[in-house]
């Protein structure tokens, strides 16, 4: 992510930078929404290890072809940002992917702490990642950077061939599948409330991946290292909470996604408040350690809604609406920064995710609270009864 936004800097037009940070960090996650429907028919129905791997071979491929460009000297800010959203077309395929192997291949009482270990390996990459691009940035620069992640998405493209049990391939793909099955999901009333969540509280975070360079290096006056300082924080952070996520698995999982969305914002307000580095540091630690658990427990209540046969597809369209999320707040975060400065985006989203949080709390309470007197749902023997109470008691399980 360094790379990607030091990289759009470096070729965006002076006084453009925002808007092409923005764009940059959009192409590489935006066009797999459309990917999501283009290929739904195609990809329904496969297993995980066949969606992740073909997303790894897309994205080592587009992204080996941008220090490729700059070795001939024809790479411009377009052609970076097209070669980007091209890496991207399969990203909820993929996502999709490794989510429907841990149902294929695990219990269901594993399904919380397998999450975990998905985001915990990620976590540890995001230690050392940060500052390791910061070194390569100052000595190569970033496209070089990218070089490397491609040649990651390579290996890791062999690993989902070569290293995945027989019993995770198994399943053919399903001709009779629409390209849009997943979005059956809307059928759901909370998983759509968690759904709704989720694209919110992504939004959110999206004009952080502008406001956050810009404040390093037009606020604090500040280089590459100590945004990688940052993200190293964070990436610590996360860790520690992705370790202690495999243990929540007693907890009741909406609640404490709901808890997750406010506690994150109070975390991120002092960036917003222009504290002292030594105490938006360790707040932004606490931030990642806050957001790790929310994947693995969202993730979570989707595999426990549907069979493995039909997961793909509702976790590819939950991925293609959240997916959605970050680029259009980052989008959204390039207009902010030019307006009002990093600091104040910062604040802002950090105000705003807070209140998204206690209105989802407030929701939560009010579907639990009993009805008053005079104010019962109709008999399981009236019209419409028999479906309100299976969805309560569906309601009331996931909870």
């Amino acid at each position: 992510m360094i790379a990607v936004t030091w990289l759009a800097i470096q070729l965006a037009p002076p006084g453009q930078r925002g808007t092409w940070v923005a764009v940059a960090v959009a192409a590489y996650t935006l066009p797999s929404a459309a990917g999501t429907v283009i290929f739904g028919r195609l990809l329904g129905g496969r297993n995980g290890a066949q969606l992740a791997g073909w997303d790894a071979i897309l994205r080592a491929a587009a992204l080996a072809a941008i220090p490729a460009a700059h070795l001939v000297g024809v790479l411009s800010i377009g052609w970076y940002v097209m070669l980007l959203a091209a890496s991207s077309l399969l990203h909820s395929w993929g996502s999709a992917g490794r989510f429907t192997l841990i149902a294929e291949l695990l219990p269901r009482r594993h399904h919380l702490p397998a999450n975990a270990v998905l985001s915990i390996i990620g976590q540890v990459a995001t230690i050392a990642g940060p500052p390791l691009a910061a070194i390569l940035i100052s000595w190569a620069g970033p496209v070089w950077v990218i070089a490397i992640d491609a040649v990651s998405f390579a290996v890791l493209a062999l690993t989902y061939r070569l290293a995945i049990p027989a019993s995770g391939r198994t399943r053919p793909a399903d001709d009779g599948l629409s390209r849009t099955a997943g979005f059956a999901v809307r059928r759901d009333r909370t998983l759509l409330g968690l759904l709704t969540l989720t694209f919110g509280f992504f939004f959110l975070f999206g004009p952080f991946y502008v406001a956050m360079p810009i404040h390093v290096v037009e606020d604090l006056h500040a280089a590459a290292p100590t945004l990688g300082i940052y993200y190293t924080a964070f990436g610590v952070g996360a860790l520690v909470g992705g370790l202690a996520t495999g243990y929540l698995h007693r907890w009741s999982l909406w609640p404490t996604t709901v808890g997750i969305v406010i506690g994150f914002g109070a975390a991120m307000l002092p960036l917003g408040l222009n504290t002292p580095i030594g105490l938006s540091l360790p707040a932004f630690a606490l931030a990642g350690l806050i957001w790790a658990p929310y994947r693995s427990t969202s993730m979570a209540l989707f595999q426990r809604s549907t069979t493995t046969t039909t997961l793909p597809q509702v976790l590819a369209a939950n991925g293609a609406v959240t997916v959605l999320a970050v680029p259009l707040g980052t989008m959204l975060g390039g207009p902010l920064t030019t307006a009002f400065g990093a600091r104040q985006t910062l604040l802002v989203c950090a105000v705003t995710t807070i209140a998204l949080g206690v209105v989802a709390a407030g929701l939560t309470i009010r579907a639990r609270t009993p009805r008053p007197p005079g104010g019962d749902p109709p008999s399981a023997g009236s019209p419409g009864g028999a479906a309100r109470d299976g969805a309560t008691r569906g309601a009331e399980t996931r909870y």
